[in-house]
C-alpha cells in the first residue's frame, strides 16, 4: 500500500514530491510502495521503496541538516558514479538531485543491494558455520583491497581529495577537533586518556612513503552488506567520509574495531563477532599482503591513527549529548567505545 503523507513526514521525506521528481525523469510510474526507513546507526535519512517493480533506496542528509550535509551527499554521488564498472562492490547509482527545493536537501537514488548487515543479525547460513564466518572476515579485506588498487585519476576522481600532506595533517586536524568539544556546555574538559602521548607517537612514527588511493574513511562491519548465503561482500555502503588519501588507513580502521581475541566482542558489539570464528587481526593483515603491493610494515601505526581518529569522532557525539544536542544513551555508549579505543592504543604503546 502507498505510504500516506503523515508517515512520509515522519520519515523526513515528502513522498509526493519524490514521486513527481521521478516522473519528470522517467523513473518508473505509479505510487511509491513498500516504503520503509533503513537504520544502521547513521543520522542520514535512508528510505527503501518500490516503484513499478524496481526496488530503490533514497539517501539524503539528516532532517536537521548539518553545515556540510549537502556537500557530503554531492561527494557520495560523485564517487558512486565513478565506481560504476569497477570491481569494487558498491550500490549502483541511479540518479541524484542537487536542487534542495525538491526535498529540502540534496539526495540521490540507488538500486537496493541484495544483502544484509551482519552487525545487527546473522543469516541462518552464516550463523551455522564458523568457517563461513571466517571467510566473511577475509572477504572484508578482499573488498578493501579492490578499492585500494584503483587509480583515482583513471575513474575521474582527480581533485576529489587532497592527498598531498594527507598523513601529516591527521594528528593536528583531529586534536583540534577534540579540543573544540570543550566549547560545548556540559563538556568542559577532554575526557579521553593519553591524547598527547598518542598524538606524539603518531607524529614521531609517521610513514614517510605511501601511495595515494581511494579511502572509504569509515570501513567496518556496519558499512558492508553481506550476501545471505555466500561469505562475500555484496556492497560497501555509506561513503560520506570517502576521499583520496592513504587507503591503508581503512585497513587500520578495520583492525582498530576488530575483536582482540576470538569470541570477544568487537568495538561495535556486532552479531558477527559475537558468534565467533573470525580471522585474527594478523590473518587479516596477511590476507591484505597477499593481494596488494602496498607496504604494510607500518600497519600498527595506521591502526593507532584509526583508533585516535575514530575515538575523537565518537567522542563528538558524547560531547553533543552532554550539551543536550544528541540523545544521552547514544552519547554514553559512544563515549565507552572511544575510551576503549584509546585504552587499547595506550596498551599497545606500553
Amino acid at each position: 500500500m502507498p505510504t500516506d503523507t503523515t508517515d512520509s513526514e515522519l520519515m523526513g521525506v515528502d513522498l509526493p514530491a519524490l514521486r513527481d521528481w521521478m516522473d519528470a525523469r522517467g523513473l518508473g510510474a505509479g505510487d511509491l510502495t513498500e516504503v520503509s526507513p533503513i537504520g544502521g546507526g547513521t543520522q542520514n535519512i535512508m528510505l527503501a521503496f518500490e516503484r513499478a517493480g524496481t526496488r530503490y533506496v533514497l539517501r539524503r542528509g539528516p532532517k536537521h541538516l548539518r553545515p556540510q550535509s549537502n556537500r557530503m551527499m554531492l561527494r557520495e554521488m560523485t564517487l558512486l558514479r565513478a565506481l560504476a564498472g569497477t570491481a569494487v562492490p558498491h550500490p549502483s547509482f541511479i540518479a541524484g538531485c542537487e536542487d534542495t527545493d525538491v526535498l529540502g536537501a540534496v539526495f540521490y537514488l540507488m538500486h537496493a543491494v541484495d544483502g544484509y548487515n551482519a552487525a545487527e543479525s546473522l543469516s541462518p547460513a552464516h550463523a551455522a558455520d564458523p568457517d563461513t564466518r571466517r571467510r566473511m572476515g577475509l572477504a572484508m579485506v578482499d573488498a578493501l583491497t579492490e578499492l585500494g588498487r584503483i587509480d583515482p585519476a583513471a575513474i575521474g576522481l582527480t581533485g576529489f581529495g587532497r592527498p598531498e600532506g594527507f598523513l601529516e595533517r591527521q594528528v593536528g586536524r583531529w586534536t583540534s577537533e577534540l579540543e573544540s568539544y570543550t566549547l560545548l556546555p556540559g563538556y568542559p574538559t577532554v575526557l579521553l586518556p593519553g591524547v598527547d602521548r598518542i598524538a606524539s607517537w603518531l607524529d614521531d612514527n609517521r610513514p614517510r612513503l605511501w601511495t595515494p588511493g581511494i579511502l572509504h574513511g569509515d570501513y567496518h562491519i556496519s558499512n558492508v552488506m553481506f550476501d545471505r548465503i555466500a561469505p562475500t561482500v555484496n556492497a560497501i555502503v555509506d561513503w560520506e567520509m570517502a576521499t583520496v588519501g592513504d587507503p591503508l588507513l581503512d585497513l587500520g580502521w578495520l583492525l582498530a574495531i576488530w575483536p582482540e581475541a576470538d569470541g570477544e566482542p568487537d568495538l561495535l558489539e556486532s552479531r558477527l563477532a559475537d558468534a565467533g570464528g573470525l580471522p585474527t587481526r594478523a590473518e587479516l593483515v596477511q590476507r591484505c599482503a597477499e593481494n596488494t603491493d602496498r607496504d604494510l610494515a607500518a600497519v600498527d601505526w595506521y591502526t593507532a591513527l584509526a583508533a585516535f581518529k575514530l575515538g575523537i569522532i565518537l567522542e563528538g557525539t558524547y560531547a553533543r549529548a552532554c550539551s543536550g544536542q544528541a540523545p544521552r544513551p547514544v552519547g554514553d555508549r559512544l563515549h565507552r567505545y572511544a575510551l576503549h579505543l584509546f585504552e587499547r592504543t595506550l596498551r599497545f604503546l606500553d
